[in-house]
């Protein structure tokens, strides 16, 4: 049997209310998902055709994980495969739904009375529920899901694997929450699933499209797109499917330009050609975080007119520059560039061991009226830059806070690793 895209499909894996999971006959570790023209809501006792409501879904999940993939969460989605359908690693999938509420709505209301309708949870507040349609998914404790001993594909879903898809459901809200602020449109709640791959990977997995979440345009629950429309709807009619399915257009289209066009820029001036390995370094770490840079040679002190010439060409560009002056012995270019720039100055010397008290000395000591800032190693330079552009660019933001996750499950993994050497 073929798919779209001639990709040879081999056994049904899974058929679910809304969409099929094929096997690759020609690619064991991946699977080809496709949507369908369904809708369905209250564990499918509310379900109607409508058509094209596939291919906008699958437009929808497509751009969400490409968003998530560009910023460096680690999902099961590879590609587009076709007007209704995607490819992903195969994965064993956890049984749990992670939602993440921002605004108090919804079932939350009835299980919580006494909590208004609105109330802002920071940091956003996350729930568990285990996928049992007989039973209405009932919500479950962390120390249920440890206790089920969820085994998948060779990993046993204990306290290590719960902490990291608590941590990574919460980063993924919230680069979609910035990505939605973009569009003057508030993410109130989402819910996500996760799978484990052949090779032990926990991945973001299924889809993420308009059966998701809950999306209030300007922050309006009136004026609301998602599918709590069709939840809300005692008798449907044809004409309130076609709201429903143009209130998903919306969504689609407004997915089309989420992930914009970096207009931010990093300018590494250095004093001169020899501090080209130290300014490298810091270049290296923007281009791992995407950020575009540039580096150029002028000093401060032998060439003044020509350091503010640059200054004032990086000025006028019409893209929101940072400024890094990369300037040892006695570093007059990170001061004389701040005196004459409202942008961002920050200083990395190139210090050597045998001076560095000297070699900085310059750096920290400026005079007053100034505001460019000092670190000392390449990778903090290109940080505190990225940090910058992060309070205006949400890819940046986005890619700082993976990071962080990163971190947080490159040592849970680490520590998972010593514990199981010390009962060995």
């Amino acid at each position: 049997m073929a798919g779209e895209g001639n990709y040879k499909l081999g056994k049904l894996v899974i058929e679910g209310k809304t969409k099929k999971v094929w096997a690759l006959e020609d690619s064991p570790d991946l699977v080809y998902v496709e949507s369908k023209d369904r809708i369905t809501a209250g564990d499918g006792v509310k379900a109607h055709d409508l058509e094209g409501k596939a291919a906008v879904s699958n437009r929808t999940n497509c751009k969400v994980f490409e968003l998530l993939n560009s910023v460096g969460l680690k999902t099961s989605f590879v590609k587009h495969a076709g007007e209704k359908a995607f490819i992903a690693k195969k994965c064993e999938m956890v049984p749990i739904e992670w939602v993440t509420r921002r605004l108090a709505t919804g079932s939350f209301l009835k299980r919580h009375p006494g909590v208004p309708e609105g109330y802002r949870f920071n940091p956003p507040l996350q729930e568990t529920f285990f996928k049992d349609d007989a039973n209405h998914d009932p919500q479950w404790s962390e120390e249920q899901i440890i206790s089920a001993n969820f085994n998948l594909n060779g990993v046993v879903i204990g306290q290590d694997e719960v902490d990291i898809m608590r941590k990574t459901t919460v980063v993924v809200f919230e680069v979609l929450e910035k990505a939605w602020a973009e569009k003057d449109c508030a993410l109130i709640d989402m819910k996500i699933e996760f799978g484990v791959d052949s090779s032990g990977q926990i991945l973001i997995s299924d889809v993420i499209d308009s059966d998701s979440w809950r999306l209030w345009p300007s922050g309006d629950k009136r004026l609301m797109k998602d599918k709590q429309v069709y939840r809300n709807l005692s008798k449907v009619t044809d004409e309130d499917l076609a709201t429903v399915k143009r209130n998903f257009i919306w969504i689609a289209e407004q997915l089309e330009t989420i992930i914009p066009v970096p207009k931010c820029l990093v300018v590494i001036l250095m004093g001169s050609p020899a501090d080209e390995k130290h300014s490298s370094v810091i270049a290296d770490n923007l281009k791992a975080m995407g950020i575009p840079c540039e580096m150029r040679v002028t000093s401060a002190h032998k060439n003044t007119d020509e350091a503010l010439k640059i200054t004032a060409f990086y000025e006028g560009c019409g893209q929101k520059v940072v400024f890094i002056a990369v300037a040892g012995r006695s570093n007059g270019l990170g001061p004389v560039l701040s005196g004459n720039t409202s942008f961002p100055v920050i200083n990395c010397p190139p210090v050597r061991a045998d001076n560095v008290a000297q070699d900085i000395w310059s750096s920290l000591n400026i005079p007053s009226g100034l505001g460019c800032t000092t670190v000392v190693y390449p990778e903090a330079a290109a940080l505190a830059a990225a940090q910058i552009h992060g309070l205006c660019d949400y890819i940046v933001w986005s890619r700082l806070r993976v990071k962080k996750l990163q971190n947080f499950i490159n040592l849970k993994v680490a520590d998972k690793k010593m514990r199981n050497l010390n009962v060995q």
